[in-house]
């Protein structure tokens, strides 16, 4: 993210709560950070959309730090998992500006930005714990902690449990679920009768390569 953008992000952050992710934010942004709007508009083009998705890579970035410093080393896989989903959560900040985006992101014309920037932070998750499939398995962990995401997402916004104590309960049935479901694959691969099926879906979710990333800028 370029160190403008980065700048406009964070202005714009207290004056979401008020005037959404609007032009009135990003020309509110512009003034606090001290960027002429001419020039905030060659890093943000669509203006506060861009803005949302950028600051949506901060919380990004902030659970990775907060990730890298936990200590997961007592935890099952499924709490390392949990544990980060809460992380990103608290790192989204202010509630209201979540419940913006989200609302901004559910318009036709950005549902697909929207789905985007939960994608990337599967995939952030994902990487930050270690993730190293490199087949088909590497869309499917994250398409499905993309729905457990957005899920939880939703209750969040609504919860007003002590310490988020209730979305936590609901990430971990999500997970729960997701993992039984994992249990009765490995079962159908020890069955007789189901063996062969397995086997073959297996051998095609080899041919089904994970994107291969380049070194970072």
């Amino acid at each position: 993210m370029h160190e403008i953008t980065e700048r406009l992000a964070r202005a714009a952050l207290p004056h979401v709560p008020f005037d959404g992710w609007s032009d009135v934010t990003f020309r509110a942004a512009c003034s606090d950070a001290g960027v002429a709007e001419s020039l905030a508009r060659v890093h943000c083009p669509r203006g506060a959309v861009d803005l949302a998705l950028a600051a949506h890579q901060l919380g990004d970035d902030e659970m990775r730090v907060r990730l890298a410093a936990a200590d997961l080393a007592g935890m099952r896989f499924r709490e390392r998992v949990v544990h980060a989903i809460m992380l990103r959560l608290d790192a989204a900040g202010d509630r209201e500006v979540v419940r913006r985006a989200s609302a901004l992101f559910a318009l036709p014309q950005h549902a697909a930005e929207g789905a985007r920037a939960i994608w990337q932070t599967s995939d952030a998750i994902w990487t930050a714990l270690g993730d190293t499939s490199d087949d088909l398995n590497w869309y499917s962990k994250r398409a499905i902690l993309s729905g457990i995401y957005g899920a939880t997402v939703l209750y969040w916004l609504g919860d007003e449990t002590p310490d988020a104590s209730a979305t936590r309960d609901f990430v971990e049935r999500r997970i729960a679920g997701v993992m039984a479901f994992e249990e009765t694959k490995a079962r159908l691969r020890q069955n007789p009768l189901t063996k062969p099926l397995m086997t073959l879906q297996a051998r095609m979710a080899a041919c089904v390569k994970a994107p291969q990333t380049g070194p970072a800028a």
